[in-house]
């Protein structure tokens, strides 16, 4: 056996370096070229479908480091399933629309949007979309993202926006869109309205302020030289201030503090003295919430009333327990006061200024009216505390600027309608991980309607039209239906490009007045709705798709993002959740568990780690990590995962490179005739593969990263490939021995490449192509190996990995004697050892046991045989290291005195002699 021949074609056919970054790009090439994706799914068909739903990204910029993990996840599935034997086809899909875009295009200085119509505005959104889809499709094939990317769906495509109308007429059919007038989160920074997916939290300091309201109207029931005391963190809503709302139920004191009346919740009095300053207080008098409905308070600057009413919502978290209420700023405002009707003021514009209906505030930006009000307040007399305080506080999550609550005519869907449903749905779903069923039931139960109308240009308008004579709106299914052929053939600029007329079935009629002549809503839709309607709009177009998916999996945001507003649609427009299952993942922090930011200088970019790494190595890093938590990635954790690739490349690498003379149609050798250690060898390979799998399944990648790596790093090259290298490279080409270490050697290279071809695509498809004996052309094209539990036998693994603990040992005291150079390397060691009853009967149980420790002789002493002092003793057993007797065989390097017998060959040992006598005779 030449063992320079092993080397070499290692090092010339599978190199140990992988140089990922220039390989992979030149595969993907391949791939592209025959259509892997198309051969895989012909291979498939027929097969039970797996749908895993692409919640699509934002065109929006480059991918960043949370797309590269959410699409590898993706894909890792879907890769798994169809090697399992499903037909997964996988469709990847952008969020076209909304507010980024508009502003990209009006903050990039190449147009100017004031002078252009709003159809020639739209057509640049629509190119810096594309081109942004073109950018981010090419960013995922790197990452070697499988799927149709010839045919991927696009949000503003006409027949999605087509079905996408068709599931807005259908809630409307059912009685769930309506127009009203309701508070809403309002953006001034964006000048639209925005929906709860939309809002994000973050740190504000704002204005705290204690305001005494006079007793105007007391009902006898307080006196009126007192006055309540209300709390609130937004003083520019003391404007608007209709009411103040009290729990019907709480104990209400009348105090005498400073020498002046208040009225505040007796639970409350104690923390709000204390923040007031209040320092004499006595309490005059207690009252129930209840008995003071309908008491009269003086507006603090304004000439009007403020009506004290009682409702649940009051709460004795903070404040007072009197409720400072504005209809026209707040959702449980707005309700109290639809129920005492109070009517909705709400004296603030599209941009946050304040209009005429706030006398002497007019044009002043809301929140700068902050100082102008406390000032007004102190001057009055009626500010008691004025401090500020730093809270969380809503955000619009495109501008990062603070929102407001802005009641506003807007088109609404009626959640409450059918809450009940969604709920029912939510239990029916397979949760991963089990908690996102409370966290979306939670959501659910407690979000009020959806606000679907936003005031922009760039996306689908809302399919209604108004009579110009009574204002009466108009949709139907014949109007929805003819809208949505128009945008079907040339998409929804045709809404801003057509007339009404055009846009109209003929001869169609106001329902109310009978009026002929219309005009058309000016929002549009939310662009959760365009994403929420995607399971019709792809699912049901697709022939190779089915609703409902099986899964759709996204970041932990979707919970109140896609997730959300796609339970929405499918239970209003189908009467059912358009998943079967949730999967969900963490975010992705930096190496010391920071969040990243650009600012911080701590962001990872996809990209890069391709060009410098291979995304090979990025994937392994998604397998590696618990994604359903938040998790880390950094260069040096990047470089952890490089380290544990080359593990299992070399692996790999040396399996093949000891397969170069097998052919596994003829060199086979059956289970039951190989020795015990293949036998055990081929059980852990077993074990392995059932544990991935099982893994797999439950979507544990990190379970799959560990058990592929443990097996290649310990139970291959640190045991099994280390004792059987003697055989491989000393033994006759076709010994029995050799054959049957091959034989295993070739099924753990078959199962650990069809394994890892999930995770690692391009390493999977190199390692193939050499494999002896494949036919099909991909590794993508196999199927996953199947386990063979009838091999497994528990008496023979539990007296193997006995015997492994007791090599370790072994090891360790050759390990000394290397270190105090009484030998080199372990075959010019003499193994003595020294075992007490237990450990002789386990020895006695393996042959050839300077094979197993790679020496060149073991001796066991019998039973109270003289320990050497310098013997390693450990429990059950001493172990002592001599230098072996004899001389080197130049060919194998064990140490035996029988080298130099045979005179043909005085250099080798008696094995080698006969070994080369026969391979001589034999080639002769």
């Amino acid at each position: 056996m030449d063992y320079g021949k092993t080397l070499n074609l290692l090092q010339t056919e599978f190199p140990m370096r992988g140089n990922l970054p220039q390989a992979e790009p030149k595969l993907q090439q391949h791939w592209e070229e025959v259509d892997i994706y198309a051969k895989v799914q012909e291979s498939r068909k027929g097969k039970p479908k797996f749908i895993l739903h692409d919640g699509p990204p934002y065109a929006n910029g480059d991918i960043h480091i949370g797309h590269a993990l959410n699409k590898t996840l993706k894909d890792i599935i879907v890769r798994f399933k169809t090697m399992q034997g499903y037909d997964a086809p996988y469709v990847p899909g952008w969020d076209t629309h909304g507010l980024p875009i508009e502003q990209a295009i009006a903050n990039g200085g190449k147009v100017d949007r004031k002078k252009m119509s709003v159809h020639e505005f739209r057509k640049y959104c629509e190119e810096y979309a594309l081109q942004s889809v073109e950018k981010q499709k090419s960013q995922f094939k790197r990452l070697a993202i499988r799927g149709d990317w010839k045919n991927p769906y696009i949000t503003l495509q006409p027949k999605y926006e087509a079905q996408q109308i068709r599931v807005f007429g259908e809630m409307v059919n059912k009685g769930y869109i309506y127009k009203g007038l309701k508070p809403v989160y309002w953006s001034p920074s964006s000048e639209s309205a925005l929906a709860e997916a939309e809002i994000e939290y973050q740190d504000k300091t704002s204005t705290s302020v204690y305001v005494a309201f006079q007793v105007k109207d007391g009902k006898g029931k307080l006196p009126e030289d007192a006055s309540i005391v209300i709390w609130t963190t937004t003083p520019w809503t003391l404007p608007a201030n209709l009411g103040i709302s009290l729990h019907p139920e709480f104990d209400y004191a009348v105090v005498l503090a400073d020498g002046k009346k208040y009225v505040l919740a007796q639970g409350l009095l104690e923390a709000a003295s204390k923040q007031i300053g209040w320092t004499d207080v006595q309490v005059l008098s207690q009252v129930k919430g209840s008995e003071l409905e309908y008491v009269l308070c003086q507006h603090p600057f304004y000439d009007r009333t403020s009506l004290v009413m009682v409702g649940d919502h009051v709460t004795l978290e903070a404040g007072t327990g009197c409720v400072h209420t504005a209809p026209g700023h707040g959702e449980d405002d707005f309700v109290i006061g639809q129920r005492y009707n109070l009517g909705v003021l709400c004296p603030v514009d599209d941009q946050g200024h304040f209009t005429a209906e706030a006398p002497g505030f007019e044009g002043v930006f809301y929140d700068k009216g902050n100082k102008m009000i406390t000032e007004m307040l102190k001057e009055s007399g009626h500010l008691l505390q004025m401090s500020m305080i730093q809270h969380q506080y809503p955000h619009d999550w495109r501008t990062k600027k603070p929102v407001i609550y802005r009641a506003t005519e807007q088109w609404f869907a009626s959640v409450d309608k059918f809450r009940q449903e969604m709920l029912e749905e939510i239990k029916r779903i397979n949760w991963t991980p089990n908690w996102g069923e409370v966290r979306l039931h939670n959501m659910i139960a407690d979000r009020g309607d959806w606000c679907i109308s936003r005031q922009r240009v760039w996306g689908v308008p809302i399919p209604i039209f108004y009579c110009r004579s009574c204002n009466e709106p108009l949709v139907n299914n014949e109007t929805i239906e003819h809208v949505a052929q128009i945008f079907e053939k040339e998409g929804s600029n045709a809404w801003f490009q057509k007339e009404e007329s055009q846009l109209l079935p003929d001869g169609i009629a106001c329902p109310k007045c009978g009026h002929t002549h219309f005009r058309k809503e000016t929002d549009i839709m939310d662009v959760w709705f365009d994403s929420g309607s995607s399971h019709v709009a792809v699912l049901e177009t697709r022939e190779e798709l089915q609703w409902p998916a099986d899964m759709y999996l996204e970041g932990s945001d979707q919970y109140r993002g896609w997730f959300n507003s796609s339970l929405i649609t499918g239970v209003a427009a189908k009467g059912q959740a358009p998943y079967k299952g949730i999967l969900s993942h963490g975010f992705t922090l930096d190496g010391e568990g920071r969040k990243m930011s650009k600012s911080l200088g701590n962001t990872i970019d996809p990209n890069k780690v391709c060009d410098k790494l291979g995304a090979d190595i990025l994937r392994l890093w998604v397998s590696s990590v618990d994604y359903q938590q938040d998790h880390r990635i950094s260069d040096n954790i990047l470089t952890q995962t490089t380290e544990v690739y080359r593990k299992i490349r070399n692996t790999l690498r040396f399996l093949l490179g000891n397969l170069y003379d097998f052919n596994p149609a003829t060199d086979r050798v059956a289970t039951d005739t190989m020795s015990e250690l293949d036998r055990f060898a081929i059980v852990r390979l077993n074990r392995m593969t059932d544990r991935v799998i099982k893994a797999y399944e439950s979507y544990e990648f990190h379970v799959v990263y560990q058990a592929v790596h443990h097996f290649c790093a310990v139970e291959l090259s640190s045991f099994y490939l280390d004792i059987i290298k003697d055989r491989l490279y000393a033994n006759l080409p076709d010994d029995a021995a050799r054959k049957a270490a091959q034989t295993v050697l070739y099924d753990a290279l078959t199962v650990i490449t069809k394994l890892i071809a999930p995770i690692l695509p391009h390493t999977a498809d190199e390692v193939w192509k050499y494999i002896p004996g494949v036919e099909l052309e991909s590794v993508q094209l196999s199927e996953l190996p199947t386990v063979d539990s009838s091999l497994y036998n528990e008496a023979v693994e539990s007296k193997w990995e006995r015997f492994i603990n007791l090599r370790d040992d072994v090891l360790k005291a050759l390990e000394e004697a290397r270190k105090e150079k009484l030998i080199g390397n372990s075959l010019g060691a003499a193994v003595h050892l020294y075992p007490d009853a237990e450990t002789l009967e386990l020895l006695q149980g393996f042959e050839q046991l300077d094979q197993l420790f790679i020496v060149s002789a073991v001796e066991i002493h019998e039973l109270g045989a003289a320990v050497p002092a310098e013997a390693l003793k450990i429990k059950g057993l001493a172990i002592h290291i001599t230098v072996a007797e004899g001389e080197k065989c130049e060919r194998c390097w064990i140490v035996t005195p029988e080298v130099g017998h045979d005179h043909e060959h005085p250099t080798l040992c008696k094995r080698c002699s006969g070994v080369i006598k026969l391979s001589t005779s034999a080639n002769s």
